[in-house]
């Protein structure tokens, strides 16, 4: 059932697609489906859970609503269109599979590379052994206890109105819509484990699909649309350096020591490297970019087309479906290459319209929006795609609108940028009310100046080329390469595209927008994304010069990617293991949920792992680290809960003060903080497992 409910989610999000872009390839709407329609089962979901709680009942309710864009397959011309775009996707896959050519087979092997890497690395990211739950994602150690407790907080916590399930009392303004999508999955049918794969997996597949055509309409290239999904995912410096010295001073051979890394290379303790690899540190850790990010490449695709791209594309005669090496052919080898392009127009000639749907069949005023543009319908779809995002990534919310302000001053289409921002605004009030109302963060802790981004002491220039690489000079170079006989890399319009995305790399490293400096990665990372485009169209350019160049361009690419290749397979080898929950402490889990009420106040530890975190009740405070990089100020309640533990003479009007009505006394307890255990005894005891003890301290 979840499964099915997943499906239905796709499916629908992909034939809204027909509604605002035109021109998409079946594929394309499948990813572009996959992130809208799970952004829209969990906020819809979450409306119908709010009132009759994740339930079977609101599941269906919430699949029937999501569903109901299917409706518009009883109309013939939608069914023959949808039938046509699929046929013609299973010929492409076919004859790439049948009959190879660079084109379609570089995509093929692309897809099929980056679905056996996710599908390694998302089944390890939480996965159970021996009645252990274990992560072999280094920098998922801290954020999958966490995600947990969010998740289990909604399934059997009944936390609806939800509250922050590591510091009772406090509201959830933490963007929890990817989480509340893995829950409805549980509540489907699937295991924990399966909800979290599910999700990651379909999500991450989606994003590689909005890369490439996000990389190919930017640049028309589709050598440089290949290279940007690598250059993304495979981020990091020069810590393949490290990995040589290491590797040639120890005694192990190459293959042997590849399969026992002993730690990432992108990212270390010391301080040295901080970019981290995209996929080891940031879609499987910080779970709500594996949503965010493809929503946003969504809508920012459609303000490249719906700003001039759609012209352009027509003015070079070429749309998806046509081969920049079929064109590059079609010059030199005549008939041959014309008959191609009469055989692609042909099979154009004979698809379906794209069936169009008068969305406002309304009297004046709102006759002027009855037969809108195609560039103002794309930017409606980008409005509402932009309208799912403040509680499912905040970060990519506010780049959105920060970027779609700047784009609006550079490319002045008046009528269509006022539909974007309506109806994003329109959708997105409610959850940025929700967001901000009586939040426990402290606002001031979000703002500081801070040169270099997380650099410490070291040389900000040293810092960035030693985390980067080659990236930035290569950026560099591809904006300044004018002129010439085959012309300037970055074409002008391109250029003035990107310009306001270098704002993200500039505010970033003026100084802190996180409580946390290096969250300002979750910003960064956005103009690191607009970035890779450019270079790929550099190292596209440089790959067709001759055989020299093709050396180097191999050269170049390898020295981008090998650092975040080591850590992503230092995943896929299972050469990093940890693990977050025992069995003693699984079992203290269950025992937890049958002796208490769902929404009961738990006294803990203020530890990363605690076994309360599977539960779903609340904890009066949770692991500081994370309360910290929220700008929450627990300081005053880690000293309350340490005067609990220790029994102080105020200690049972502090567990009354605040509501508290179960306190856990395990090894955690006593390894976090002084513990008079005979305090405790006065209570009574409602369980206990190997170590752990669950004592009610609640008076009736």
């Amino acid at each position: 059932m979840a499964f099915i409910l997943a499906l239905v989610a796709i499916a629908s999000g992909a034939l809204v697609t027909y509604l605002y872009d035109r021109d998409a390839h079946f594929f394309a709407r499948l990813a572009a489906g996959a992130c809208t329609g799970f952004a829209a089962l969990g906020l819809v979901g979450f409306l119908f859970a709010s009132f009759l709680g994740l339930t079977p009942a609101s599941l269906i309710l919430s699949a029937v609503v999501v569903a109901a864009p299917l409706a518009l397959l009883s109309k013939s011309d939608w069914r023959a269109r949808a039938r046509f775009d699929a046929a013609e996707a299973w010929r492409d896959l076919s004859g790439a599979v049948a009959r190879p050519q660079a084109a379609t087979t570089g995509v093929l092997l692309l897809f099929v590379a980056c679905a056996w890497v996710f599908w390694k690395v998302f089944g390890r990211a939480m996965f159970v052994r021996g009645g252990e739950i274990f992560t072999g994602v280094d920098n998922n150690l801290g954020d999958l206890p966490f995600h947990l407790s969010i998740i289990t907080g909604f399934l059997f916590g009944d936390n609806f109105p939800p509250v922050h399930p590591e510091y009772a009392g406090a509201r959830l303004t933490y963007p929890f819509v990817v989480d509340f999508v893995a829950a409805m999955f549980v509540r489907a049918g699937a295991t924990l484990e399966g909800a979290l794969f599910l999700e990651n997996f379909v999500l991450a597949l989606a994003l590689v699909g909005l890369l490439y055509r996000f990389a190919l309409k930017l640049t028309g290239d589709r050598v440089a649309a290949l290279i940007t999904p690598a250059l993304a995912l495979l981020s990091g410096g020069l810590g393949w350096w490290m990995f040589a010295r290491e590797w040639s001073g120890g005694s192990l051979g190459l293959f042997e020591f590849l399969n026992r890394l002993p730690h990432d290379y992108t990212i270390t303790s010391n301080g040295a490297f901080r970019w981290g690899n995209a996929i080891t540190t940031l879609l499987v850790p910080q779970r709500g970019l594996l949503l965010g990010l493809p929503l946003a490449l969504v809508v920012v695709t459609q303000w490249w087309m719906a700003t001039g791209g759609e012209e352009e594309e027509r003015g070079r005669g070429q749309g998806e479906g046509v081969k920049e090496e079929e064109r590059v052919k079609g010059k030199g080898e005549g008939g041959k290459g014309r008959s191609r392009k009469k055989a692609k127009r042909a099979a154009a000639n004979a698809a379906p319209p794209i069936p169009v749907l008068n969305l406002f069949p309304f009297p004046f005023p709102l006759s002027p929006f009855a037969n809108l543009s195609p560039s103002a319908r794309r930017m409606l779809g980008a409005g509402v795609v932009a309208g799912l995002l403040p509680l499912a990534h905040a970060h990519s919310f506010v780049v959105l609108m920060l970027m779609g302000g700047c784009l609006a001053l550079l490319f002045p289409r008046w009528r269509a940028w006022v539909i974007f921002f309506a109806v994003a605004l329109l959708i997105a009030a409610p959850q940025m009310w929700w967001a901000t109302r009586e939040s426990a963060a402290r606002a001031g802790s979000f703002f500081g100046w801070q040169f270099g981004w997380d650099r410490g002491e070291q040389d900000a220039f040293w810092f960035w080329f030693k985390n980067t690489g080659l990236f930035i000079p290569l950026l560099v170079a591809a904006l300044a390469w004018r002129g010439g006989r085959d012309g300037a890399v970055v074409p002008k319009r391109l250029l003035l595209f990107y310009l306001p995305f270098t704002l993200l790399f500039v505010i970033s490293n003026a100084g802190k927008i996180s409580p946390w400096i290096w969250d300002n990665i979750k910003v960064l990372y956005y103009w690191y994304i607009a970035s890779v485009p450019l270079v790929a169209l550099l190292l596209a350019r440089l790959w067709r010069l001759h055989a020299a160049a093709r050396v180097a361009t191999v050269v170049l690419l390898l020295t981008l990617t090998a650092a975040g290749a080591l850590d992503v397979w230092r995943v896929v080898s299972e050469a990093s293991e940890q693990r977050e929950f025992d069995r003693a402490g699984i079992a203290f889990a269950e025992i937890i949920k049958a002796e208490t009420p769902p929404r009961s106040l738990i006294l803990h530890a203020p530890t990363y792992n605690h076994p309360v975190y599977l539960t779903g009740r609340r904890a009066l405070m949770g692991y500081a680290g994370h309360l910290w990089s929220q700008g929450i100020d627990y300081a005053p309640r880690e000293a309350e809960l340490r005067r609990m533990y220790a029994g102080a003479p105020d200690a049972e009007s502090l567990l009354a003060k605040h509501g508290v009505e179960y306190v856990v006394v395990s090894p955690l307890e006593r390894a976090a903080t002084p513990v008079n255990e005979q305090f405790f005894r006065r209570f009574t005891k409602v369980g206990e497992t190997s170590g752990y003890s669950l004592y009610k301290v609640a008076r009736q």
